[in-house]
């Protein structure tokens, strides 16, 4: 029996004694050859089929997941994009040439143990791949089981609000750069990880960003310089949007996201276009950040299930299940959102969060901000160990962070959908950013990150109004506890820090500080709104 299904207390109603055939060559639709590798049942004939398209190498780690599946009775094919692990042709960052799985169905059509039952599976990359893949119409396609991966990229993970998500970027830059070594064992990847943190660090702050990669790498990466070079709204990011191809997914699609991870808007998105298509989709969200919920004993049990329903029959699981955090349970939900009222928690001058508009007459908040020693952040959506709930007092003590905090709670709140915010706010310079971050602060005094988001301006004016979409959240404010916002115009490295000056994003040098005044009276009212239940306990 597996490692991972005694792990997670998912043992077969039947093990399967499985074998893998290593390198089988499929050709692309262009020529390139790629490499991957078939798990399965070695005592039955035809099973269904779980396709896995990866580019983060094989014979490591991640095959423990083709070894479980071909142990219940699936054969997994297991593929290496073009470019990585052996497969030959030019990995190119997140655009995946259609030739690959154009060539890919051609041949697994061909192959005599393919039969006419198809399932996909992966997180993060692994998810991306199939909403690329539904570009085609594919009849054997039964489900789709997606973690922690949008169909959309440019706007939503890479410039959330305007502004470059250079931590989660860069990082990511760095996780693949190790896996293109050409060694793809788990110790000497683990090994390779010593003082990559500190070399992460030093790459985010440097300038021009369009050299980070050397500092980081020793090399150019030349997606990052893509990246960095064109703006949300430019041509280029169309190539990464796959949102068009919603109505070609199958009919089932299992969608796992965390609270903590930076996709989970994205996918939140894609669960409403895929609903209004009519398909079967199921939605699981968990206490966790990006690609924590894999290898989970709730997070793998409610994927298999919906395997096992869409490719043997079985009864799916349905509907939404989700983590309050703050409750500490899980609950289901027949949809997402729930039923909730935006409630608005409103500004006030020294630092105070209530219910009401604040009076009128009194001074705006007041901050500086200096990009040549940028406001950090802990914790939140981050890719690495970095990611989640931390206690968030020693940020909060900084200078150019301002916190708005809530009188201690005469009873439970609980808020479950999405969260917003706007500032009324003056600036010395247009070209700035506004941070928000949802804080649950204990009696005890720490300040744990619930959500946060970002918002780039650039337009001049005198009293500005800045819109902010934080990310959604399940959370119980516990009787005692406070509700807190931070407010700041920075978040580094999760976002790149704006220089300022409005130079490229590429090319900037030089840093300029602003002067920052958050507005809150009846004139200009800035709040926080947070989706309170209605008719739920």
């Amino acid at each position: 029996m597996t490692l991972l299904s005694r792990l997670f207390d998912v043992r077969p109603e039947r093990r399967h004694r499985v074998r893998v055939e290593r390198d089988l060559v499929i050709p692309a639709a262009d020529g390139v050859s790629l490499l991957a590798d078939r798990h399965f049942p070695a005592d039955v004939e035809r099973p269904p089929l779980v396709l896995l398209r990866s580019p983060y190498g094989r014979g490591n780690a991640l095959d423990r997941m083709p070894a479980l599946l071909a142990e219940r009775g699936y054969q997994v094919l297991y593929q290496s994009l073009r470019g990585t692990a052996g497969s030959a042709g030019r990995f190119d960052g997140f655009t995946i040439d259609p030739a690959d799985a154009d060539g890919t169905l051609i041949w697994l059509r061909a192959q005599p143990w393919f039969g006419d039952r198809l399932a996909t599976w992966g997180a993060s990359y692994l998810g991306y791949t199939q909403w690329e893949l539904a570009a085609r119409d594919i009849p054997e396609w039964k489900i789709a089981l997606i973690q922690d991966a949008p169909a959309e990229f440019a706007h939503r993970f890479m410039y959330p609000g305007g502004a470059f998500a250079l931590g989660n970027a860069l990082g990511w830059v760095q996780i693949v750069d190790r896996m293109f070594t050409g060694d793809y064992s788990t110790i000497r990847q683990l090994l390779a990880m010593a003082g990559a943190a500190r070399k992460l660090t030093r790459a985010t702050l440097t300038l021009p960003l369009d050299e980070a990669d050397l500092a980081l790498t020793g090399h150019r990466v030349p997606w990052f310089h893509e990246w960095i070079e064109h703006g949300p709204d430019d041509p280029y990011w169309s190539r990464m949007d796959h949102r068009a191809n919603v109505a070609r997914m199958p009919r089932s699609v299992h969608l796992q996201g965390g609270w903590d991870d930076f996709f989970l808007p994205g996918m939140l998105a894609d669960y409403a276009a895929l609903r209004a298509t009519g398909r079967a989709v199921r939605l699981l969200i968990g206490p966790w950040g990006h690609g924590g919920g894999l290898y989970t004993r709730h997070g793998m049990r409610d994927a298999l299930a919906a395997l096992d329903a869409a490719l043997l029959g079985k009864r799916p699981p349905s509907g939404v299940r989700l983590y309050r955090t703050g409750a500490g349970r899980w609950e289901d939900l027949p949809e997402w959102p729930p039923p909730h009222e935006p409630t608005p928690w409103h500004l006030h001058p020294g630092g105070r969060l209530g219910n009401e508009v604040a009076t009128d007459g009194m001074p705006p908040s007041r901050y500086r901000y200096d990009p040549a020693d940028p406001t950090p952040t802990i914790g939140g959506t981050a890719v690495g160990l970095s990611a989640g709930r931390k206690d968030n007092r020693r940020i909060e003590a900084r200078a150019d962070v301002l916190t708005f905090t809530s009188d201690p709670l005469p009873h439970d709140i609980d808020v479950i959908g999405p969260v917003r915010a706007r500032l009324h706010a003056r600036s010395s310079i247009p070209h700035v950013d506004y941070f928000t971050r949802l804080c649950d602060v204990s009696p005890r005094g720490r300040s744990t990150n619930l959500c946060d988001g970002i918002v780039r301006l650039s337009e001049p004016g005198d009293v500005r109004v800045a819109d902010i979409e934080l990310w959604p959240l399940a959370h119980r404010f516990a009787r005692g506890h406070r509700i807190r916002l931070q407010v700041a115009s920075g978040a580094h490295p999760r976002f790149g820090r704006s220089t300022g000056t409005g130079d490229p994003l590429a090319t900037a040098r030089d840093l300029r500080p602003s002067s920052h005044e958050i507005f809150h009276d009846p004139d200009h009212p800035s709040a926080i709104w947070l989706p309170v239940l209605s008719g739920m306990s």
